[in-house]
């Protein structure tokens, strides 16, 4: 098949996403299919070609390399020669029409909060993972999280504090307090506030990258993820960092954190984790693949923190390890997301 793997982007995870974008085209190219990495924001130069003619290679950078730095918008409009600021840069379109289907290594902003789904909607493109509405409704932690206490989905209890309230709040919970933006990913901006001045802290740091922000009471626990691929809940994954949190620096630079998969659990706790991870792609509404994060606490509770609906497939990211420890290879991974999602819109049920 001719696939458009679409990273990179406008979002603060671009880097992130070029990282997945080069191991997803590798792969599938292992597999025999014709699949070229095109960055969502800078696009193509066909110069002379046709849109075809960009399946010819992988077109994958040199380097996988994450950098720790966290891009401004200014940082990222730099990078687009002719000056403009549209999200799909030159030729995309035509090369994401001429694909088969798109494959989506797009992480956070405009890459999972459903936008991109619903421009490739409207043009009839197939893509992989979810739709347009589950993947806004899951991309906004507020929204997802009322969702998820509707269905009976353990969560943390929560406030959204609007940028236009100002940083002095009272929560309804006692510290410590974990302050997100509302609407992100990889714990870009994410802090932990031990006191109101913390608190405020954070609050004017989750600010920097979202207008809503989401204050969590905290819950002490061991921490695990949990990929649904296909319908099929994958075997949990334990992260274990050396020190402080699973921030940005955790997840994508190595010798920081530990992963242990099958984890370490009575199995009645991690069939329960595996049905509530079920049940809350379902909730939701997610489709295809995605993963689940969760707290197991001292009394062996389980607390779902949030859904990603388009995670990550950087050589750290959590899914493939617990893919690799159901006995599924990489390859073997992206090449089942890609029929899976093809299946579902041959029946007609992709959303």
């Amino acid at each position: 098949m001719k696939i458009c793997v679409l990273a990179g982007g406008r979002s603060t995870e671009r880097n992130v996403s070029l990282s997945s974008g080069t191991r997803i085209t590798t792969a599938l190219r292992a597999k025999g299919h014709q699949a070229t990495l095109i960055d969502l924001f800078l696009g193509y130069d066909l110069a002379g070609k046709t849109a075809d003619d960009a399946f010819a290679d992988a077109n994958i950078p040199d380097s996988m390399a994450i950098s720790d730095a966290v891009l401004t918008d200014d940082d990222i409009n730099a990078l687009r020669k002719d000056g403009s600021t549209q999200l799909f840069g030159p030729n995309v379109l035509a090369i994401a029409q001429a694909a088969d289907i798109v494959y989506l290594a797009l992480h956070g902003g405009d890459g999972e909060n459903g936008k991109v789904q619903a421009y490739l909607d409207l043009n009839n493109i197939r893509y992989t993972g979810s739709g347009a509405l589950a993947s806004g409704m899951t991309m906004n932690k507020v929204i997802s999280k009322k969702i998820m206490l509707q269905s009976g989905i353990p969560t943390a209890g929560f406030k959204e504090v609007m940028r236009q309230d100002g940083i002095h709040q009272t929560m309804p919970f006692g510290f410590p307090m974990i302050v997100k933006p509302t609407s992100g990913g990889s714990s870009v901006g994410m802090t932990i506030a031990h006191n109101q001045d913390e608190l405020e802290a954070g609050l004017t740091e989750a600010f920097r990258f979202d207008p809503s922000a989401i204050v969590e009471e905290f819950i002490t626990g061991r921490e695990f993820s949990l990929g649904v691929v296909n319908g099929h809940a994958l075997p949990a994954i334990e992260i274990k960092v050396h020190d402080g949190w699973y921030d940005f620096e955790h997840k994508f630079q190595p010798g920081h954190t530990d992963f242990v998969t099958p984890p370490e659990l009575d199995e009645d706790v991690h069939k329960r984790m595996q049905d509530i991870a079920v049940q809350t792609l379902d909730a939701l509404e997610l489709q295809n693949y995605a993963r689940v994060d969760f707290l197991l606490d001292k009394d062996n509770g389980i607390w779902v923190i949030e859904a990603n609906n388009l995670p990550g497939m950087t050589p750290l990211s959590l899914l493939p390890q617990e893919a690799e420890a159901d006995g599924t290879s990489y390859e073997d991974l992206v090449d089942g997301i890609v029929k899976g999602k093809i299946a579902l819109y041959e029946q007609g049920l992709a959303n």
